[in-house]
């Protein structure tokens, strides 16, 4: 990798102006010093314990513990990206169809703790459905799209009723998961 990184800039530098070669320049010694002390990877892997450390964090702060199912709320949080709202936007709008059961309902938990979302700000609603129709819609108020998250049926069979003893462990597998092994997304449609 070093060296197809080190022609690449080379490259590039024969083209551009003096400011551009400086900042190439800074950044490749950057790399450099990075990968031969082996810091590119440790860099990268204390960002990912960092943010496993905050989600984690986050959902115990509002749910009490980091539950699985609280922590699969938080992981869609990418909405807020994808809807272009800022988290705390009272744009915000989710709406968590859930049977009125823990594990599924605590995904609203999640959604709180990472969006700020609240049913005291009327942002976050709890709909009673039946398990097999468990959805959360997220919705940007100000433009009208929403979009739907779905469990997956492999996630559900492998952690709905984890012990409450395996909960920690599980939850950190979570926090780690892709979002597309949690869940489906789509966009509403009307």
């Amino acid at each position: 990798m070093t060296d197809a990184f080190i022609s690449r800039l080379l490259y590039n530098l024969r083209d551009t102006d003096v400011m551009k070669r400086r900042s190439l320049l800074n950044v490749a010694t950057t790399f450099l010093l990075l990968t031969q002390r082996g810091g590119l990877a440790q860099t990268a892997a204390k960002s990912d314990a960092t943010s496993m450390a905050v989600i984690l964090e986050r959902v115990a702060a509002i749910h009490g513990a980091a539950g699985v199912f609280a922590v699969v709320g938080y992981r869609m949080e990418g909405a807020l990206h994808d809807l272009n709202v800022n988290r705390g936007s009272f744009a915000l709008d989710v709406t968590h169809r859930t049977p009125l059961q823990v594990q599924y309902s605590c995904v609203a938990d999640g959604w709180q703790a990472a969006t700020g979302v609240s049913a005291g700000k009327l942002n976050l609603h709890i709909v009673e459905v039946p398990a097999q129709d468990t959805e959360t819609v997220i919705r940007n108020r100000q433009t009208g799209k929403a979009l739907v998250f779905r469990l997956r049926k492999e996630f559900l069979a492998k952690y709905l009723n984890v012990p409450q003893e395996k909960q920690k462990d599980a939850s950190r597998e979570v926090a780690g998961l892709a979002g597309d092994q949690i869940f489906t997304v789509s966009v509403e449609s009307h």
